[in-house]
């Protein structure tokens, strides 16, 4: 027997289906902890995507509600990828509006000399629930005063660090937690796992490092992103993928793991449904209470996210 139908046979007792093709009641709830929002139509228009990309085109929450409500995905968080610091507020802004969103992982830089007063100013909002930081920042953390003070800041103010880099930053990100015990830290995007048939060096070791911090959670998204082939062609069958979900559960466990889809960046791998469908597929098979835990329960626990 294959793999991905042990799985789904193992869950049959679980769940009606887990099936990509049919919807299925895997939790109570899902909040999907990844998502993008951009406007290039504006005035100012944006920073990133860059122009002539496909991904350079207006996206807005009615676009993935529209992928994700059949899926049963009602409410997500959103992860700025904007560097300019007005659009936070832009996306705050949206949030009045968008009663999907129940969260915001905004962009501010700990090296700019404003970055205690605009953390101030928008953690007032209860929508704003953390920052996310470069790679590089996190691995001077040790050497450069204020990147240190502004992840205590961010503590202090109840908020959580996500965090976007190679396998090289997560022995850092490790330091950084153990150093700031009460700041939450979400590693994004599998710590950059690359392809599930071909990891990157010193990925597994570091998993295993910075998963011995309790105040860590992994967010199981980009997973499509990683493979290596044609755009939009990634493998649909679960068991491509078991190197990194297989690792990363026995690592982090029921309790600290995330979802989050990288949407519309997923596309790059693979459709929503799809994206969506794997990791339906793979905590099915562990049972009912860790798909409660994995599709939102323990993003409230790292994000503090707020019910509209």
């Amino acid at each position: 027997m294959k793999r991905r139908h042990f799985l789904q046979a193992s869950a049959a007792a679980v769940v009606p289906s887990v099936s990509s093709a049919q919807v299925a009641p895997v939790a109570t709830r899902v909040i999907d902890t990844h998502t993008h929002f951009y406007d290039p139509t504006r005035a100012q228009g944006v920073p990133w995507p860059a122009a002539g990309s496909k991904l350079y085109r207006k996206v807005m929450p009615s676009d993935w509600r529209a992928l994700a409500l059949p899926l049963g995905v009602k409410e997500t968080v959103i992860v700025e990828a904007s560097p300019w610091v007005e659009d936070n507020q832009w996306i705050l802004d949206l949030a009045v509006q968008e009663k999907c969103i129940v969260g915001f992982v905004g962009n501010l830089d700990p090296n700019d000399p404003d970055y205690a007063a605009n953390l101030k100013r928008f953690a007032a909002n209860p929508i704003f629930r953390g920052v996310r930081w470069r790679a590089d920042w996190v691995k001077i953390a040790d050497q450069k005063e204020a990147i240190l003070a502004g992840a205590k800041a961010l503590a202090d103010h109840g908020l959580e660090l996500d965090l976007n880099g190679p396998p090289e930053i997560l022995p850092h990100a490790a330091a950084l937690a153990a150093k700031v015990p009460d700041l939450r830290i979400v590693i994004n995007h599998l710590g950059s796992s690359g392809d599930p048939q071909s990891l990157k060096p010193g990925w597994k070791e570091n998993i295993k490092l910075v998963a011995a911090q309790k105040n860590v959670w992994m967010k199981v998204s980009a997973l499509v992103e990683q493979v290596k082939g044609p755009e939009g062609q990634a493998p649909r069958e679960v068991e491509y993928y078991l190197p990194i979900l297989d690792h990363l559960w026995q690592c982090f466990g029921a309790d600290r793991l995330i979802y989050g889809s990288n949407w519309p960046v997923s596309d790059r791998g693979a459709s929503y449904d799809i994206v969506f469908g794997l990791v339906r597929d793979y905590f099915s098979s562990k049972g009912r209470d860790a798909c409660e835990s994995y599709f939102w329960k323990n993003s409230q626990a790292a994000y503090h996210w707020i019910e509209r």
